[in-house]
């Protein structure tokens, strides 16, 4: 493998899109496991619909929202002089939808797991919610909510069927690693597909024993 650039764009991308997953995600876990409102079964459902979507649909759905000929792709395009898809700002995208189900049902268990009763002696003191959650909540969940992230970045980190869908397969531009590696198997170089994949591999093998070890480890 004598071209790196797909590499680093993945690491880039996968990075980018954690960020974003677990900035909207948090949020969403936080508010599915205190909130009780009209409509959060559905809202949880949507959340989660790409675990359970084939990559390719979520893809379609994507680049039918955001295409060129879309509301989305126009506003886009008008502000910034460019379409969207096509783009590694597409592939961020992408990852983003791939990695926030772990971050919201991993971060919403972590934060169901939190003792009530610590939460309670917070709100007879007369602190506010957003206190509370600062205080006990989110530092009881660091470690669920931190293995959600983490799930979430291999997940980013190895998404081919939507990216590719969004994206694209434009070598030096929008070609990730997975795609790259799907590329040199079609054109029979095995000695890149296969560093390829070691590499995919032992990146997920970290990211596991990682999340195992934040599972395990004693708040």
């Amino acid at each position: 493998m004598t071209d790196w650039f797909p590499l680093w764009l993945s690491l880039r991308v996968s990075a980018t899109a954690t960020v974003v997953a677990a900035m909207v995600g948090i949020g969403l876990a936080y508010l599915l496991a205190k909130g009780r409102f009209r409509g959060r079964g559905l809202l949880e459902a949507v959340a989660t619909m790409p675990i359970v979507l084939p990559p390719t649909v979520l893809g379609y759905y994507l680049l039918t929202t955001l295409g060129v000929n879309s509301p989305v792709g126009r506003a886009w395009e008008r502000l910034f002089g460019g379409p969207l898809v096509f783009t590694p700002t597409a592939a961020v995208v992408a990852a983003s939808l791939s990695a926030l189900p772990f971050v919201v049902r991993t971060g919403r268990a972590a934060i169901e797991d939190v003792d009530p009763r610590l939460e309670a002696a917070l709100r007879v003191a007369g602190h506010p919610e957003w206190r509370i959650a600062t205080l006990v909540t989110l530092p009881m969940a660091r470690r669920g909510v931190l293995a959600g992230i983490a799930l979430g970045f291999a997940r980013a980190l190895g998404d081919f069927g939507a990216t590719v869908m969004v994206a694209g397969n434009i070598p030096g531009r929008t070609q990730t690693l997975p795609i790259a590696v799907y590329d040199s198997v079609q054109a029979g170089n095995d000695s890149a597909a296969r560093t390829g994949a070691l590499i995919l591999a032992g990146i997920a093998v970290v990211v596991l024993l990682t999340v195992t070890s934040l599972s395990t480890r004693r708040t």
